[in-house]
């Protein structure tokens, strides 16, 4: 079974014409704020992780034709469903029925400056030397992954270069799935245009990836 991932939507087709917003606006209705609060507050109980909430909404089938918040909103319901945290029945009565399930931690309003500013920091110490350095030619593997992944589908099998290295970070694909941080080294790959979009892509258009190393292979000098 291969995931279908909404990572990155680069290279899709799409309906309609893309409207740009304006600068500064990131509410479009009263829920949406709610929407947002809630997301970081049951995040902060430590009853998942960044990458499991990320994994979450970027696997959902109806993704295409949800908002930006919608988005948000139906994969906490997803998350806590999952957890027995938030029952099907309570999200449709919109009221708790059942006893609530425990949590590790609790966001208190006056906390909530402090927690934003701390952050999540992803870096960790390396175990072991890059495999790859500034200059060198990779190739983006082809995963058949029966898991989210954060490899954008478009530049998987194509030809890049590793434009910066910037040490071994928890590695996504692993954490979203319980599975531990698992470190790699992640690097910038910067890809060419038409070796993404073919002939016709403009030559001076560059597109830059961060990836972490288990994504990509060497390029023998020679090809």
């Amino acid at each position: 079974m291969s995931y279908q991932t909404h990572a990155d939507l680069g290279g899709s087709p799409v309906s309609g014409a893309i409207l740009p917003e304006p600068e500064g606006v990131a509410f479009h209705a009263d829920w949406e704020p709610r929407a947002l609060a809630l997301t970081l507050a049951m995040g902060a109980t430590g009853s998942w992780n960044l990458d499991a909430s990320r994994a979450a909404r970027e696997t959902l089938p109806d993704y295409a034709r949800l908002g930006y918040y919608q988005i948000w909103l139906a994969a906490l319901e997803k998350l806590m469903a999952e957890r027995a945290l938030a029952l099907p029945d309570e999200i449709a009565a919109g009221r708790m029925l059942h006893p609530p399930q425990p949590v590790a931690r609790v966001l208190r309003a006056e906390q909530v400056q402090q927690a934003l500013a701390r952050g999540s920091p992803t870096e960790r110490p390396a175990a072991q030397p890059a495999r790859f350095a500034v200059g060198q030619r990779v190739r983006m593997r082809m995963p058949a992954a029966d898991h989210h992944t954060r490899l954008p589908a478009y530049v998987q099998g194509k030809p890049g270069t590793i434009e910066s290295v910037h040490g071994t970070h928890v590695f996504a694909d692993s954490h979203a799935q319980g599975l531990g941080e698992a470190p790699q080294w992640l690097y910038t790959v910067v890809f060419d245009g038409p070796a993404l979009w073919g002939d016709g892509a403009e030559s001076a258009q560059r597109v830059s990836v961060d990836a972490w190393e288990s994504y990509m292979d060497a390029v023998p000098e020679a090809a």
